[in-house]
């Protein structure tokens, strides 16, 4: 049987030939994104001044629009940036994003892979799409959807970079501290004085003391310039109480970790008022127990005691219902100002001493008088004063041992203090005892005080027969009384009072002594007394007028004030 249907045969077209090029009305139009692209690579060559991909080679066109490549800056072409970058037309890179035209509506706007809308700022997405400077060499661009529309150069319309406005950083408050100050008795409204000077607030003049507040840094400046405070005390816990463990309770409960540790060694001392705790021997133990508690449970072990040069100082102090824990940043008292090592038979503490000037109203610019100077202590403390030297200048402090001292801090406020020292004396400050030994240990203690020898005139003289250096000025002085008054010195007061009518008429005298009667001795009535203690003794402050004629003619100016 034949097969009578035709038979098939595959027949293979032949391809064009692709080395004839077409000409530009037969080159096929391209449209989307690519010719979007392509528009934006040739205004960014038109703008630069360089051939469009029509008057350029075919290659050049061929590479410039194929897809996936991207121009990049060199060095040496970069508009308007250093020649540290170069331009390299064969690096490849992502291609950009299609510029959109966006009409501030949120339908409008650019949306993400996420299909949400693109809500960089406008300043982000009105780049210009012919800026690539920005792109780093080597690196990849993260997509990024830019807007065609130009803005002319005489268009004058403000920018759209969008300025939010910052929150001011809030201020450094530093710690404030509740502090206290004690100094001898007498001397609490001139230490609250002393205290405003130096310029800190909310102070209160109390029994034997003054509160005030303070930060650190004030704290220190309290050490340094303080002349009438014995210690400066930094609160730390305060609480009602009503037995011993009441005591124990609050000391655990106080921070002390935070200024010392096991490895410091430590003091606690007791004072109380009124209190109705049976021993404070007891109340001291207690809290002493619960500074030790507190840094065995937080640092593993206690602190020892030393009584004699601890690193840390406590002092808790009872009242009727309040047990209150302080810190003693000073160490060793204030009235040790480290230059004082050879003493009279009665000396002055230098705390007391300035409080004599200060109670006296002396002036650093007058001139100044101790006849019974003995080891120099008024004097040496009113040429500081007069120098301006601050008290504790020479002298270690407690709180240099303590855990957060700044040792920075500490050495910047010194050397300020030490630039504002005066170089020399424009009055005389004169002292003169009858003991040629106490002059010279006067003259040694002023040289430990790094005063020059001829800041301070020492004489070996009788007060009855000392001239006055000046015509007027100021007399401060701590007699001789007491026990160191000798039975054959019963004359002494009388004759001095007349070698002062005679010699030193229109000077201040100012005397210090335990002896109530003492005006009686010099025949005169004193114009103030103020009421101190020197050590255990009560004393007072007497102050004379001193005239030619003696008070009798001058009534006026003999009102006691006491």
């Amino acid at each position: 049987m034949t097969d009578s249907s035709p038979s098939k045969t595959l027949r293979l077209k032949p391809k064009k030939s692709t080395h004839q090029e077409p000409d530009d009305d037969q080159r096929p139009k391209r449209s989307g994104a690519r010719a979007r692209q392509a528009a934006l690579q040739e205004r960014a060559l038109h703008a630069r001044g360089e051939d469009t991909p029509e008057t350029s080679s075919p290659k050049s066109h061929a590479r410039e629009s194929r897809p996936g490549t991207a121009p990049r800056w060199r060095d040496d072409q970069a508009p308007g940036r250093s020649p540290s970058r170069r331009f390299d037309e064969s690096s490849p890179s992502r291609p950009r994003s299609p510029a959109r035209q966006t009409d501030g509506s949120p339908s409008a706007r650019p949306r993400g892979a996420s299909g949400r809308p693109d809500t960089r700022s406008d300043a982000r997405r009105n780049t210009r799409a012919d800026d690539t400077s920005w792109q780093p060499e080597g690196r990849t661009p993260r997509a990024r959807t830019f807007t065609t529309e130009r803005r002319r150069p005489d268009e004058d319309a403000p920018p759209r970079i969008q300025h939010k406005a910052r929150r001011p950083r809030a201020p450094f408050t530093a710690e404030v501290f509740h502090v206290f100050a004690p100094c001898p008795h007498g001397l609490e409204e001139a230490l609250s004085l002393e205290l405003q000077a130096l310029g800190y607030d909310r102070v209160e003049a109390g029994r034997a003391g003054c509160h005030f507040d303070a930060n650190w840094t004030g704290i220190l400046r309290a050490n340094l310039y303080s002349r009438l405070a014995t210690r400066i005390l930094v609160q730390l816990a305060h609480a009602p109480v009503q037995h011993e463990d009441d005591i124990l309770a609050l000391a655990r409960e106080t921070e002390w970790e935070r200024w010392f540790g096991p490895e410091d060694t430590l003091r606690v001392d007791t004072s109380a008022i009124h209190s109705p705790m049976q021993s404070l021997q007891y109340c001291n133990l207690r809290a002493k127990d619960g500074i030790c508690d507190r840094l065995r449970e937080r640092e593993g072990s206690r602190p020892d005691i030393d009584t004699v040069r601890p690193d840390a100082r406590v002092h808790l102090f009872l009242d009727a219902t309040h047990a209150t824990l302080y810190l003693d940043v000073s160490g060793e008292s204030l009235f040790k100002r480290g230059w004082r090592l050879d003493k009279g038979e009665a000396p002055l503490r230098e705390n007391l001493a300035a409080g004599l000037l200060a109670l006296s109203e002396w002036q650093p610019d007058a001139p100044l008088l101790d006849p019974f100077c003995g080891s120099g202590t008024i004097l040496i403390e009113a040429a500081w004063i007069a120098l301006g030297v601050p008290a504790g200048i020479w002298r270690p402090f407690g709180f240099e041992r303590l855990r957060p001292h700044d040792a920075r801090l500490w050495r910047d406020l010194k050397e300020d203090a030490r630039s504002h020292i005066a170089p020399r004396l424009e009055q005389p400050l004169v002292g003169s005892d009858i003991d040629a030994a106490a002059i010279e240990a006067a003259r040694a203690n002023t040289e430990r005080a790094h005063l020059s020898p001829g800041t301070i005139d020492f004489r070996v003289c009788d007060a009855r027969q000392m001239p006055a250096p000046a015509d007027h000025g100021w007399i401060v002085t701590n007699p001789p009384y007491g026990e160191r008054l000798g039975s054959g010195e019963a004359e002494l007061w009388s004759q001095w009072a007349s070698q002062l009518k005679q010699q030193y008429a229109g000077w201040q005298l100012n005397v210090i002594t335990s002896d109530l009667d003492f005006p009686k001795q010099l025949r005169l009535k004193a114009r103030r007394r103020h009421p101190l203690h020197n050590g255990a003794l009560d004393c007072r402050l007497f102050q004379f007028d001193l005239v030619a004629k003696g008070y009798r003619d001058h009534p006026g100016q003999a009102n006691d004030i006491d």
